[in-house]
């Protein structure tokens, strides 16, 4: 497959701009520019952007279904309530059928703004068993690249948190698709008893697998912890051996200058979610004091274009010192974190070698565009509605913005009506009864 004529970004952090043909063949690229190539397909690239695709380093698909629900509770006044009103509830509420509209959403979605990978943190306190291989194989239905876990928690028993720690073994030690790898699960620590978050680093540590985690998101996790461990969250996760190069933590808005540091020491990688934390009112993350932070969306959709932009922004009303290339080089960093997860270092980039995951963008810029100056079309100018074809592991699965393995409005179709029948049995649970130690 040669894409052919367009202005090619190798690579996002440096940024790295070359006019080029670009050839595939099978799972990946194997030149940038050279001599012209007989290739069986050829795609015109002329006044494109060609860009590797983007990798969401943190999102819950299963909230897919979740927009315009309804709610006839009180208003949640801080974010535990957030929890036991909507999310606790939308997530006892699904089923297999609902899990899978979900993920096939999402991974429409993700495909149709440029996005090639996603790091998914599944709950389905009510349908565990084999929930991952149901998200796995709604993702690569599609031809989406996908990191996996299912949420492990004792917010809803012991029973269930076993049931959850098992799903995650059971997931990680079969076998599956090139494009799904897993890490281990769990909630965040207010929710995990010693027990649980023991089994959760035995899992890890017999599988080699990460354990991706929502800390500190919220002060009542920082609370919880001092009052039932005595040690901040970062400290008991480091004590417990959760906290190493493989793992992923969400959010950290709440992790101290001593947690900053053990995160650090321990080269972890933070998935920072601007839009998810100023919706939820948690308050903003320490981002200077971390070191490796890619970008999420926790659950808002999957367009890491406006995902970037917004924590850019976010940042910049901090300070003014934030640097501009701060959305290319988080993105990066969530490429090099899927990278290491599925064993290829070039994922994230366009050169010999690398995995073909690739996206042609139909923008003809209006002012002269080079490496130097990507960012400022980035942020100011390009956005998802530029995304005209996607490429995975060497296969088209957007073309001229349509999906090519699925009818994509009948697939919207059909997950309405899940979406309705979801939305019914949702109305039948009541608040999460669950809450933090005070």
């Amino acid at each position: 497959m040669l894409l052919r004529g367009g202005r090619v970004v190798s690579a996002l952090s440096p940024a790295r701009i070359v006019d080029a043909d670009v050839l595939i063949d099978g799972d990946r690229v194997v030149s940038v520019g050279g001599a012209p190539s007989k290739a069986t397909t050829s795609i015109d690239c002329s006044g494109c952007l060609v860009i590797p695709g983007n990798v969401c380093a943190h999102t819950h698909v299963y909230s897919a279904l979740a927009r315009g629900m309804p709610y006839a509770l009180e208003p949640p006044h801080d974010f535990v309530e957030i929890l036991q009103r909507v999310w606790w509830r939308l997530d006892r509420a699904l089923d297999e059928g609902s899990v899978r509209a979900s993920a096939l959403v999402g991974a429409m979605e993700a495909l149709l703004a440029g996005t090639t990978t996603l790091v998914d943190h599944h709950a389905s306190p009510n349908a565990i068993d084999g929930s991952l291989d149901v998200v796995a194989d709604a993702f690569q239905s599609l031809g989406l690249r996908s990191v996996v876990c299912y949420e492990v928690s004792d917010r809803d028993g012991p029973e269930r948190a076993r049931a959850g720690v098992e799903e995650n073994r059971r997931f990680l030690t079969g076998k599956h698709g090139p494009l799904v790898r897993g890490l281990v699960g769990a909630h965040a620590s207010f929710t995990l008893s010693d027990e649980t978050l023991a089994s959760c680093v035995e899992v890890s540590r017999a599988t080699g697998a990460g354990i991706h985690v929502h800390a500190a998101e919220d002060a009542a996790d920082e609370r919880d912890s001092q009052v039932r461990f005595g040690k901040s969250v970062a400290k008991r996760l480091r004590d417990a051996g959760a906290l190493t190069a493989n793992a992923l933590l969400a959010h950290c808005v709440h992790l101290d200058a001593n947690e900053c540091t053990l995160v650090r020491e321990a080269g972890t990688t933070v998935a920072h979610n601007a839009r998810s934390n100023m919706n939820n009112g948690v308050g903003r993350t320490p981002l200077s004091a971390l070191g490796a932070v890619a970008v999420g969306t926790d659950g808002i959709g999957a367009d890491m274009f406006e995902e970037s932009r917004i924590g850019f922004f976010r940042l910049r009303e901090d300070t003014l010192e934030a640097p501009y290339d701060w959305p290319l080089a988080r993105l990066a960093e969530g490429a090099r974190l899927a990278g290491r997860i599925f064993g290829e270092p070039a994922l994230g980039t366009i050169e010999a070698g690398a995995p073909a995951d690739v996206v042609v963008l139909d923008y003809e810029a209006p002012a002269p565009l080079d490496g130097a100056n990507l960012v400022g079309h980035w942020v100011f100018g390009l956005g998802s509605r530029a995304v005209r074809d996607v490429i995975v592991s060497g296969v088209p699965v957007v073309r001229d913005r349509r999906l090519t393995n699925v009818d994509q409005q009948e697939l919207s179709r059909k997950a309405a009506v899940d979406a309705k029948r979801l939305w019914e049995r949702l109305e039948q649970i009541g608040p999460h009864p669950f809450e933090p130690k005070r």
